[in-house]
């Protein structure tokens, strides 16, 4: 069952975005005026729908699919197996090389993705890639893919239409452009927050889910504990779509408790052995 701490969380930060959301409307029916209500209501519409599309196909563009024959079959097993457990569809399942090895989900319940690195498959034992495949199927069972995809696009329409309100609404003034991009980078800098928050928490989630699923919290934490030593001194072919949704993140940047896609490491491995 989902947890109920990520569903209330999903739920109120799900809230704000959509009022940003409808904010942007409101800031695109102030310039087209109320004859431009149908072109409006037409992009609020598609746009979380074309963004999904995009941003799925943005994740999994360098993957190919996995076959299910040969030394991947164990893999399609387990994932069947896990699947029917968690009472969801098998997703497909891809495989690409990302020079680290990690994994991710994308899509949703009923659509979903399962993208496993070459290095990953190279270097765990099999009850700790089947903790891996568990806590990627965990996010899919969790609905919390959709949040991550949409919810980063959405921070980047509010700041420009906090750009444009501030420039465009406001008094004529040379500084205007400047002082716009900031408060623009700023509503940004907010939505980021409150969506990176999310997707810390659903990390513990989804171990939790696959320590309950695999009966055991440990072959995961050994999975971790692999997957941060083998990224050490490896150069990474992921890239910043695939990044937050990857099973270890090592990125860490100047704000690190406020902007960090993941939790740290360490403090898994310990929740999943308590």
């Amino acid at each position: 069952m989902t947890d109920f701490g990520l569903k209330l969380r999903m739920f109120v930060v799900g809230s704000m975005l959509a009022a940003l959301y409808l904010f942007v409307g409101a800031v695109g029916l102030a310039f087209l005026g109320t004859q431009g209500w149908p072109l409006v209501l037409l992009l609020l519409v598609s746009f979380p729908f074309a963004q999904y599309k995009f941003g799925t196909w943005m994740a999994t563009r360098k993957a190919e699919e996995m076959p299910e024959s040969g030394k991947y079959a164990d893999i399609h097993r387990m994932t069947e197996s896990l699947s029917r457990d968690m009472g969801i569809d098998k997703p497909k399942l891809m495989v690409q090389e990302m020079g680290v090895p990690n994994a991710f989900a994308t899509g949703r319940k009923g659509n979903g993705v399962v993208v496993v690195s070459e290095e990953l498959i190279r270097l765990l034992d099999r009850d700790e890639l089947e903790g891996v495949v568990a806590h990627e199927l965990a996010h899919i069972k969790n609905r919390d893919v959709l949040m991550m995809t949409v919810g980063s696009s959405i921070g980047m329409m509010v700041g420009y239409a906090v750009y444009f309100v501030y420039v465009f609404a406001g008094e004529d003034n040379p500084g205007g452009f400047i002082a716009g991009w900031i408060l623009s980078m700023f509503a940004q800098m907010l939505v980021t927050v409150l969506v990176m928050a999310i997707s810390r928490y659903r990390e513990y989630v989804a171990d939790d889910d696959a320590r309950q699923y695999i009966g055991s919290g440990d072959p995961l934490a050994r999975a971790l504990e692999k997957i941060s030593k083998g990224a050490e001194n490896r150069e990474s072919t992921i890239d910043d779509s695939q990044a937050a949704l990857c099973i270890f993140n090592s990125e860490r940047g100047l704000f690190e408790s406020l902007f960090a896609s993941h939790p740290p490491t360490e403090k898994r491995i310990e929740k999943l052995r308590r």
